[in-house]
């Protein structure tokens, strides 16, 4: 009953959240505006509200997703509580290959998705090439991933150096920013998201036999080295194609995991849905922060993600309510 009831409150949470995230803004607007926008013709606030707010609320719920849904994965493949899509070096991945089409190649910023995913590849590739030593072991690849995420953030440094001229308009998206969403751009990454979670909820089972440890998890007839490759091929197209879309934002994938793993327990099965109902949730709060708070101008999600994420984990560290494996 405990679980159903967090599920059922997080839902609640979810829509209400959406709903204050379309209604608030440079113009506020009432709930009635908001449904007459699905209803009638582009003008005035509907028009906003339409082509604005609503495509913008709807890619933080699916990154919101897909970061957190990562998370979980990579967590479960490493089985370390530390572990998230930036922290290991995918995020980095997927973003250096799109700064790369932003500023060399505008024009297949139509394939940003793919790409990403491309990118994420690439720093999943290098990083379990690192770690591997007659197989795979979970602290290798957290080690491994802190080396690669070093490294493709310094070349990621580098390229926003050599192209400073050139790099006003990828900045928002570096910090992490969820604006200027299109309705084509939305109907990509919901295709996308819808993918990527069908193939991630039939891993829960693979996450719970890693969990309990290679030795154990062969007894029962798994293959640990290739069920870890396989969730994290799906981590990283949920990392990549939502780094692709909306840049490096930090923490969802290490903090909502963490507290979905406290209010749940470790079973993956679970886990897996309440962490992406939740991601979404807390996403579409830190963007219409970010929009709300420094009015009239914005601070990008990333920014207020690391604000906001990095304090409270270091909070839950303190406390000392690792739940991890129980």
């Amino acid at each position: 009953m405990k679980k159903i009831g967090a599920f059922v409150i997080v839902s609640i949470l979810l829509v209400f959240g959406i709903i204050f995230s379309i209604s608030v803004g440079s113009v506020n607007v009432p709930i009635q505006d908001i449904i007459e926008a699905l209803f009638t013709k582009e003008t005035g606030s509907v028009g906003i509200i339409r082509n604005i707010r609503i495509p913008r609320v709807i890619m933080g719920v699916l990154v919101g997703a897909n970061l957190s849904v990562a998370g979980v994965l990579l967590q479960g493949v490493m089985r370390n509580p530390l572990a998230d899509p930036g922290i290991t070096g995918i995020s980095s991945g997927a973003s250096i290959v799109v700064m790369l089409i932003m500023l060399y190649f505008p024009k297949n910023t139509h394939m940003i998705p793919f790409y990403g995913f491309l990118g994420g590849m690439a720093a999943c590739f290098m990083i379990y090439s690192l770690a591997w030593k007659k197989g795979i072991t979970a602290v290798r690849i957290i080690l491994a991933g802190v080396a690669v995420n070093a490294i493709l953030g310094g070349v990621s440094s580098m390229m926003s150096i050599l192209n400073s001229e050139n790099l006003a308009g990828v900045l928002n998206w570096m910090n992490g920013s969820l604006g200027k969403k299109s309705w084509n751009e939305v109907k990509v990454m919901i295709l996308y998201t819808g993918i990527g979670l069908v193939l991630a909820m039939p891993l829960a089972k693979s996450c719970n036999l890693l969990a309990l440890g290679d030795k154990n998890a062969k007894s029962l007839g798994m293959n640990p080295n290739l069920h870890r490759i396989l969730i994290s091929l799906v981590a990283v197209f949920l990392a990549g194609v939502s780094t692709a879309y909306a840049g490096v934002i930090s923490f969802v994938g290490l903090v909502v995991p963490h507290v979905a793993r406290l209010l749940m327990g470790s079973d993956h099965k679970v886990l897996l849905p309440f962490a992406a109902i939740l991601g979404s949730f807390v996403l579409v709060l830190a963007d219409t922060l970010g929009r709300t708070v420094t009015a009239p101008y914005e601070i990008p999600v990333g920014v207020i993600m690391s604000v906001l994420g990095g304090p409270f984990f270091l909070y839950l560290l303190r406390k000392g309510e690792n739940n991890y494996g129980s």
